[in-house]
């Protein structure tokens, strides 16, 4: 009901961007007819080959995706946009391989080590040789939230440095007017926890993982979360030492140990009066760090607008490039490698056949058109985080993102998922465009996943940027009600984040192109309208954008004599 209001609210709303222009031009509806199933899976063929062993940050997988993907920019006569009049935007990833082994639990009833694998997963929390917890006390706080538009704390003042928090993943969901329901909001997220657990002084952060409140199984845990993990190199600021993961049947045995029942703790965290509850254990764990810079790049490419005066903003397209590498430890004869062939080689593939369709346009749109294959998705959003901070033009110029993460591998649908539904007047058009291709916008289907904070359209968002993030529909055409979401939950089940993500021949393109038209669309029409989209009154990241566009009408300061030039 809520994402319905919001929806009529931006449909109502005026000027809407749909009312005021052509929602589709003949010349754009042409464009469109170029994206092809046969060049998305071409390109996807290449990415996800095993020659590029996975794309992890800083390998010469990477390297080659990086390359593969500036060739078909240049290829379609797009304009340079990274550093020196390259394709490229290159930045440092801080690669940390820690070998931890067992967390020891010191308890009141008696003492327990945990295995790293099978219990618990655990990385640096810094960047440094060495990673420490010493008889460091546990903490249970609940959710590990302080929200105070929703009159949440869940530390109530308690002095937690140096200790150690054990957190439960998502977020409250039994009452709708707090945190959404059962929607996930960016609280619930793990980068939030381990955030929060740092500015407060914790020593460690431990989440407790179910499936049901991560929506994935731990050995998506186990394969993300171990080998190589990758950092922005790090600024002042707090730190955790030790970040971890620990299995529910795990967590239940270290409460036991401390006289204390996971049931009960859980069921008071859902109440704003939770105090945070010192456990009388303390944990202990010290592991030696691997730590190296590793080189890795955004490719970015633009499209010049067609406008005098618009061409100085750009409508932004985002996919992620990179994967996860290559398993370490495999047997002999295992398939090592994690292809990432739909997560992401294929969003990157329809963003070339994307800015394909532009290239096939008469004329340029008004707007500047800017492309960004970005590093480091998977290890935490660090290529568009870095891009987010430094953009080739400023937070106020960008028009809005369009992010492409994924693809539909099983055909047409009657529906198409926009995630984060109602947060911003792109809605009112999404919803127009999808109607022309005899489809209905639906809102996340799996909102309890919180997937509008797990892709790059979030990084932007948080500068303010207008942002529309799609998943695939699940009404799927010919097939019995039902099917499209056990599609998704049997891919995440078996593939997701796995070496298996692979090209099969059985996947069914058709439903793809149509989403990439759309994207297409979208873009285009964004790109000709006069009016910026803006997010939706009162919405979490209404106040970036506004300060974005105030920042703009700030004079520009001039250097002080003497300053470098």
């Amino acid at each position: 009901m809520k994402h319905l209001l919001s929806l009529l609210l931006a449909l109502a709303s005026a000027p809407a961007l749909a009312q005021r222009a052509p929602l589709v031009t003949p010349a754009e509806k042409t464009a469109a007819g170029t994206i092809d199933p046969d060049v998305l899976r071409a390109h996807i063929r290449f990415l996800a080959h095993d020659l590029l062993e996975g794309r992890g940050p800083g390998t010469r997988g990477d390297a080659l995706g990086q390359a593969y993907i500036a060739s078909q920019f240049e290829a379609l006569g797009l304009k340079p946009a990274g550093t020196d009049g390259t394709f490229f935007q290159p930045f440092d990833l801080v690669g940390v391989t820690g070998h931890p082994q067992t967390i020891s639990v010191r308890a009141p009833l008696g003492n327990a080590e945990l295995k790293f694998h099978e219990d618990f997963i655990a990385v640096s929390g810094v960047q440094s040789p060495e990673a420490r917890l010493d008889a460091s006390e546990l903490v249970f706080v609940g959710y590990g939230i302080q929200a105070p538009e929703y009159d949440w704390d869940d530390f109530k003042g308690m002095d937690v440095r140096g200790k150690t928090l054990l957190i439960l993943n998502s977020d409250p969901e039994d009452d709708p007017r707090i945190f959404g329901g059962r929607t996930r909001l960016w609280y619930g997220r793990w980068d939030y926890k381990y955030e929060q657990a740092a500015k407060v002084g914790a020593a460690g952060a431990i989440i407790l993982h179910t499936t049901p409140s991560a929506g994935y199984p731990w050995q998506v845990v186990q394969s993300s979360w171990t080998g190589e993990q990758f950092e922005l190199p790090a600024t002042t600021g707090p730190r955790l030492q030790v970040k971890a993961w620990t299995t529910e049947d795990a967590t239940r045995r270290v409460l036991q140990l401390a006289g204390r029942d996971l049931e009960t703790l859980r069921a008071a965290a859902q109440s704003r009066d939770f105090q945070p509850v010192p456990l009388g254990v303390t944990v202990s764990t010290r592991f030696a760090n691997e730590v190296r810079r590793r080189p890795t790049a955004n490719v970015l490419a633009l499209l010049p607008g067609s406008d005098a005066k618009l061409s100085n903003e750009v409508v932004l397209y985002s996919a992620h490039h990179d994967h996860l590498g290559k398993k370490e430890g495999g047997k002999p004869g295992e398939d090592t490698i994690y292809n990432g062939a739909l997560d992401n080689a294929a969003g990157v593939s329809a963003m070339l056949s994307v800015a394909r369709a532009y290239r096939s346009l008469p004329k340029a749109p008004r707007r500047s058109i800017l492309f960004a294959a970005v590093a480091a998705e998977e290890q935490g959003l660090l290529g568009s985080q870095y891009l987010a901070e430094h953009p080739p033009v400023p937070a106020g110029r960008i028009a809005a993102n369009v992010n492409i993460d994924g693809a539909n591998i099983h055909g047409r649908t009657r529906d198409i998922t926009v995630i984060g539904l109602g947060k911003s007047n792109l809605d009112a058009v999404i919803t127009a465009l999808a109607k022309t291709q005899s489809r209905v916008v639906k809102a996340d289907q799996l909102s309890d996943r919180g997937f509008f904070y797990r892709s790059d359209q979030f990084n932007f968002a948080r500068q303010g940027i207008p942002a529309a993030y799609f998943g695939s529909g699940m009404d799927f055409i010919g097939k019995p009600e039902g099917w499209g979401r056990q599609q998704r939950e049997a891919w995440e089940a078996k593939h997701y984040h796995q070496p298996s993500d692979e090209l099969r021949a059985d996947w069914d393109m058709t439903g793809a192109v149509e989403d990439a038209r759309l994207f297409f669309l979208l873009g285009a029409h964004v790109a000709r309208v006069p009016e910026l989209p803006r997010w939706n009154k009162g919405d979490e990241f209404e106040a970036a954008r506004l300060a974005a566009l105030k920042a703009l009408e700030a004079p520009r300061t001039p250097p002080s004599e003497g300053a470098s030039k």
